[in-house]
């Protein structure tokens, strides 16, 4: 059986991350790593701190149930390969196919590429140029880590408890997920968040996974979205125009009690209205992970040199920006699939595969 809503929920919220970096590359709260801010622009920032304490928390509990599914089907061995295909190699050799372009601007923006001698840039830029790829290097451990557990719940005991956890229960677990943002985060490089991830992870193979725990919250999908519409109201009034990826904020209680609202009611509604899927859905679910790996060169470039050559007003340039990533992120996935050596270096895929796979 083919859970729809879990596909519909994935590429709909990569197009999520791809609509964030709009906003997060002329971000006015001090986030580094943006090209400048826009003067009148402020606003926009609202798109990037919305969404930002719960959608990547999102994805790795998807992920963690996928990871259930899939190993419902394969062996561990196989599972392994799999992922290191998948998820390693475009972390690795990537790098210095494609995302050296993310380095390289990464480079030029912090003003450091006259400090490199010539020979040592392409490496520095390749190394340098990870980006979003943070994800994927991530997703690739708590696969591991969904390997040990699979190892140690043999007999699946724990599995099948926590498979009868009902809405109370499913609603305190933002204890633990608030627990798990304390620990674990890395210093300057704020995105690895392994505590918070990885207790997403845990919760999406060992509790979410279990079609009747979703069934629960289709049930109470519209009380779960009303809690997570207002708390994104106080979240945003709160923290409006301050920085919303800094640990004063992330690892807050309305903040993480904000991610739980969230994630709680997607996974409701998308059980109830996104579980059926239609030709464009199947395509989309089948290139999201390519857009995910594909768009961060894409869209940097683009804001770049629109901030640097073009004199358009503020509206006009995130308008641009966003239409640009979206249409040339599209076409490169197409372009790229089609190529062998560079579709295997950049998406991990041996040969090409119909778009609605992954």
């Amino acid at each position: 059986m083919r859970r729809h809503y879990l596909d519909n929920i994935r590429w709909m919220a990569v197009v999520l991350v791809l609509v964030y970096h709009v906003a997060y590359l002329f971000n006015h709260v001090g986030i580094l790593g943006g090209v400048a801010p826009l003067p009148g622009g402020e606003w926009v920032d609202v798109f990037g701190m919305l969404p930002y304490p719960w959608f990547m928390a999102l994805l790795f509990l998807v992920a963690g149930m996928s990871t259930r599914y899939a190993l419902e089907k394969r062996s561990c061995r196989q599972f392994l390969a799999e992922r290191a295909r998948k998820l390693l190699v475009p972390s690795t050799l990537g790098l210095f196919v494609l995302h050296w372009v993310t380095g390289y601007w990464n480079v030029r923006l912090g003003g450091g590429a006259e400090y490199i001698p010539g020979f040592l840039r392409y490496p520095v830029y390749a190394l340098s140029g990870i980006g979003p790829l943070w994800f994927v290097q991530m997703l690739f451990l708590f696969s591991l880590l969904g390997l040990l557990v699979k190892q140690v719940d043999r007999d699946e005991k724990c599995y099948r408890l926590c498979g009868k956890c009902r809405l109370p229960v499913l609603v305190l677990l933002v204890v633990p997920v608030w627990g798990a943002a304390q620990v674990g985060n890395l210093p300057v490089f704020t995105m690895y968040r392994f505590g918070i991830y990885g207790m997403c992870y845990l919760l999406g193979y060992l509790v979410f996974s279990h079609d009747e725990v979703i069934e629960r919250l289709e049930k109470a999908k519209l009380p779960l979205l009303g809690a997570g519409l207002v708390l994104g109201a106080v979240f945003g009034f709160r923290y409006y125009g301050e920085d919303y990826t800094a640990p004063g904020c992330l690892q807050g209680l309305l903040a993480n009690l904000y991610l739980w609202a969230m994630v709680l009611a997607i996974l409701g509604c998308a059980k109830a209205w996104l579980d059926f899927t239609t030709p464009v859905f199947t395509y989309c679910a089948g290139a999201s992970f390519g857009w995910y790996v594909l768009h961060y060169p894409v869209v940097l470039c683009v804001a770049c040199l629109l901030a640097e050559w073009g004199k358009l007003p503020t509206a006009a340039v995130y308008l641009a920006v966003l239409v640009l990533e979206l249409g040339i992120t599209a076409g490169l996935y197409e372009a790229v699939k089609r190529m062998p050596v560079v579709r295997f270096a950049v998406l991990g895929r041996k040969g090409q595969r119909g778009s609605s796979k992954k």
